[in-house]
This record gives C-alpha cells, structure tokens and sequence, in this order.
C-alpha cells in the first residue's frame, strides 16, 4: 500500500439535495454517527518497547496520519477512543493497561501492534514475566503482525478499524460473523 498516492475520500453515507436555499442532506442517523467516529479517531498511545518507535513515525510527515482522521494523539485515556498497544506487556504493567482502557468512554476500540503485543513476542516468549498477548487484558479490534511492524502496517490497521466503525457492528457481532462463516 502505497500510502504517499492521494487516496479517494470516503463516501458520505447519504445523499445531498440542492435546493435554493442550500443543501439538504438525506441519511440514517446510525450510518451518520458511524461515519463521524469513524473519522475522528483519538488514540491514546501505549508504546513500552521497539514497536512504538514505529508508531511515531506514522505521525511524522512522511506517513501523516492525520489526513485518514486520527490526528489528535491523546494522553489521557478520557480523551480517546482508540488505544494502540505497541510493545512487550509485563505482567506488573497488565494492571495499568486495564486501567487505562476501563477509564476510555464507549465506544473504544484496541490495536494490538506487534509481536510482543500480539502473543508475548519471540524473545520473551516463556518468560514468567510477559504477558503472552494484549488479549489476556482487555479485548483486541485490529492485530498487527510484524516486528516491528512497518509504519504502514499500522496505517493500515487503522484503516481497518474504520471499516469495521463505518459498518456499524459491534465487536460481538463481528466474532459471531468470524465463528459462522468458520463452520
């Protein structure tokens, strides 16, 4: 994915009518208030190892993730709706993890960035001390392999996770897809 190509904006969900006067705009309210969420995402970063350095540079000019909607990068968990969790968790830090994501508002999403975010990490893999993924903590949206993972990578990741905003499910219902299409 080439992400220095300008990219087609997204479709507005509705219809706009010109009138004399201005413009009327046709929509459902869920596909509207989707559409905003999906575009004005606030992560809260949780960089502990290699991999955050990754994720800074999605927000430097080369990448610049604020042209795709997330540009205001929060440090306070009330303030944003999607954490992205990029490195090694440790089982003293699975506390604070938790406590941070309890304390974003509804609806709030995760990324799990990285190997070591994902499922321990090759390094530290049966090590008593990590915690063996972002999964056993609070409940992950997007997963992105690698390690580090690539800058784009994490843009398309949260790509992703617009697509599932937009479409209006919740994570249960998209576990439910996942586990019939499955069988």
């Amino acid at each position: 994915m080439d992400v220095n190509n300008h990219t087609k904006p997204a479709q507005f969900p509705g219809e706009i009518h010109d009138t004399p006067g201005g413009g009327i705009v046709l929509s459902k309210l869920d596909e509207l208030i989707n559409w905003a969420r999906a575009n004005s995402l606030w992560p809260l970063t949780f960089a502990t190892s290699c991999c955050g350095i990754e994720m800074m540079s999605v927000a430097a000019a080369k990448y610049d993730f604020s042209r795709f909607g997330f540009e205001v990068a929060r440090a306070s968990p009330r303030q944003a709706d999607v954490i992205i969790i990029a490195g090694t968790i440790v089982n003293k830090m699975a506390p604070v993890l938790k406590r941070l994501y309890d304390q974003m508002a509804d609806p709030k999403y995760v990324i799990a960035m990285g190997a070591c975010a994902i499922s321990g990490g090759p390094f530290f893999y049966n090590t008593y001390s990590v915690v063996k993924g972002a999964d056993h903590v609070v409940p992950v949206d997007v997963y992105i392999a690698g390690c580090p993972p690539r800058p784009e990578a994490l843009l398309h990741a949260l790509i992703t996770l617009q697509g599932k905003i937009k479409s209006g499910l919740t994570r249960e219902q998209i576990r439910e897809q996942y586990k019939s299409a499955e069988t």
